[in-house]
């Protein structure tokens, strides 16, 4: 029973279930970051402390005038830029329902709503002294318990993703972890914001007026970058996703940032000061890019997964469609000669005088092609099997004789003369009896009905000849012929000249002969019609693979008729 309530509860939608641990690697908190990725993580560190020393030591010291429209842009751009970043990081942690998923993306949400009041109460902006009942320390400590709670919540994260197994899903749904997160966050910020504003008085000083700041700055200041490298250290310790690397870099742009605006003159509108907003907006957006650009390569690596199985199903519709066509188009001859002769064995029997023995002989046909048609059935299973069990050593000759006369019927019906001579030079081959039988008749058939479609006469030559260790033998007609640009594609699959034709007869035919290690092909017929050949190695002769071999086109084209 419960099994069949969770079952309702994933059908339903009412729950996302978590993706199980094979699946992990596709996500960017459990993807291990390439080679590539680490080098660049470093790159840009470096380029982080180059640029710092250069404005750090030459530049930082120059005092600017205020400009006025800088500080709302630079919040909005963090506000965005953070509350996107939280959206992702909470989307990843609807489907992975980890509990340091939801850490990190409160903290980025954290970020996102403390810079609203931070606008708010800078002095200058909207008024004089900030909006909200700020005070002159107001700003500066919702700037330092920004990035103070950041570095806690980047801690909480590296904590949580090396808890026990067992603690770190999220048990229950993952929309009330989220909306639980949003909410308490909320309320963090907004006590956080009346605090600051309300007990302005009381706070230690950090503004000396609303441009110089006090060396308790300096000191706390210190204490933004101690937590921001412990940070770093905790993330570095046992460090296994992008997600961790990342983060890394975002903390050591904060550690940047905290210098730039404290050292080595602690005051605002300074190049030192606009250039540590600079590190801020990066630092915001660092990992947003990352995680736009992962999800960007995940989804084109799902698209191309999601059209590989497309085109893997419609193969395997055409392999099933193939499959029957063929089952069809072999089983049709049999199944005709069991019809012509059920007819022939009632009329014999419809006589006033029953021709008993005349009617055994066609009920006697009848049998054999019904053994013969699911003989035909086994050997086309054993195509798609790759079965070689059934092979034996065969007389070629026999399997002309054989041929030719299951299709006696047709040839006596379409007037057409039939040269085939038996050569006693041929050497055995080794194959299906059942499939090699097929190629023949399929061969012959096809000349049958090339010649059936013109008037004129009508000639069928069957041929054999000793090659390089191997049997060729040709079946030529004086039908319509081939078009010289339809010989290279009269082999492909569903590809027929036919009107009724279902095209995988010649397809059959040379899967069973390079199956059996030999080659067919065909050539126009002189001066009329076409000529097919396909060659086999003899019994106990050379393995090499035929598709190496020259193909020997004119060796029986003298003989042709």
């Amino acid at each position: 029973m419960m099994e069949r309530k969770s079952v309702l509860r994933s059908v339903t939608g009412a729950t996302t279930a978590p993706v199980i641990p094979g699946e992990q690697h596709f996500i960017l908190s459990s993807l291990s970051p390439s080679r590539a990725q680490k080098r660049l993580a470093l790159v840009l560190v470096l380029a982080l402390l180059a640029a710092f020393l250069i404005t750090d030591v030459g530049l930082s010291t120059i005092q600017l005038g205020r400009i006025g429209a800088f500080i709302p842009a630079y919040a909005t751009a963090m506000f965005v830029n953070d509350s996107i970043t939280a959206v992702l990081l909470f989307a990843q942690f609807s489907i992975l329902r980890s509990r340091a998923l939801l850490a990190i993306a409160s903290g980025y949400l954290f970020t996102a709503l403390i810079v609203i009041p931070w606008m708010l109460t800078f002095p200058g902006v909207f008024a004089p002294g900030g909006l909200l009942g700020a005070g002159l320390q107001s700003t500066s400590w919702l700037y330092t318990l920004w990035h103070g709670g950041f570095a806690m919540f980047v801690i909480a994260y590296a904590l949580l993703r090396d808890a026990d197994p067992a603690e770190r899903l999220w048990r229950r749904s993952a929309a009330a972890g989220i909306l639980s997160s949003v909410l308490l966050t909320a309320t963090v910020v907004c006590t956080v914001t009346f605090i600051v504003t309300a007990g302005d008085a009381l706070l230690p000083r950090i503004n000396l007026d609303p441009i110089h700041f006090s060396t308790v700055w300096l000191y706390i200041a210190g204490c933004l970058v101690l937590l921001s490298i412990v940070a770093v250290i905790v993330l570095w310790i046992g460090r296994r996703s992008v997600l961790d690397l990342w983060l890394m870099v975002v903390m050591s742009a904060y550690v940047i940032e905290i210098c730039m605006i404290a050292f080595p003159i602690p005051a605002r509108f300074s190049f030192g000061w606009y250039a540590g907003r600079f590190f801020g907006l990066l630092s915001g957006s660092l990992l947003l890019f990352v995680l736009l650009y992962e999800i960007t390569i995940l989804y084109a690596q799902t698209l191309r997964a999601v059209l590989a199985q497309r085109r893997e199903r419609e193969a395997r519709l055409m392999t099933g469609d193939a499959v029957s066509a063929t089952i069809a188009h072999e089983v049709k001859q049999p199944l005709s000669g069991m019809v012509t002769n059920a007819y022939a064995g009632l009329r014999w029997l419809d006589r006033s005088t029953p021709d008993l023995d005349e009617a055994k002989t066609a009920f006697e046909q009848i049998v054999a092609d019904g053994h013969r048609a699911g003989a035909v059935i086994e050997s086309i299973r054993a195509i798609f099997k790759k079965d070689a069990h059934n092979r034996t050593s065969l007389d070629i000759n026999d399997l002309i004789g054989e041929a030719l006369a299951l299709t006696r019927g047709d040839l006596q019906k379409h007037g057409i003369r039939v040269q085939a001579e038996s050569n006693a030079q041929l050497p055995q081959v080794r194959g299906d009896r059942i499939q090699l039988q097929q190629v023949l008749l399929n061969l012959i058939t096809n000349a049958i009905d090339s010649m059936a479609a013109k008037d004129g006469a009508r000639a069928l030559d069957v041929r054999s000849a000793v090659h390089e260790g191997g049997v060729i033998i040709s079946v030529a007609d004086t039908g319509t012929g081939i078009d010289s640009q339809e010989l290279e594609r009269i082999f492909n699959p569903l590809f027929t000249t036919k009107s009724g034709g279902m095209g995988m007869g010649l397809s059959i035919c040379r899967s069973i002969i390079e199956a059996h290690g030999g080659r067919l092909w065909v050539a126009p017929n002189k001066p009329e019609g076409a000529v097919f050949q396909f060659m086999l190695f003899a019994d106990g002769g050379a393995s090499t693979d035929a598709s190496r071999r020259e193909q020997p086109e004119d060796l029986l084209l003298g003989s042709r008729l």
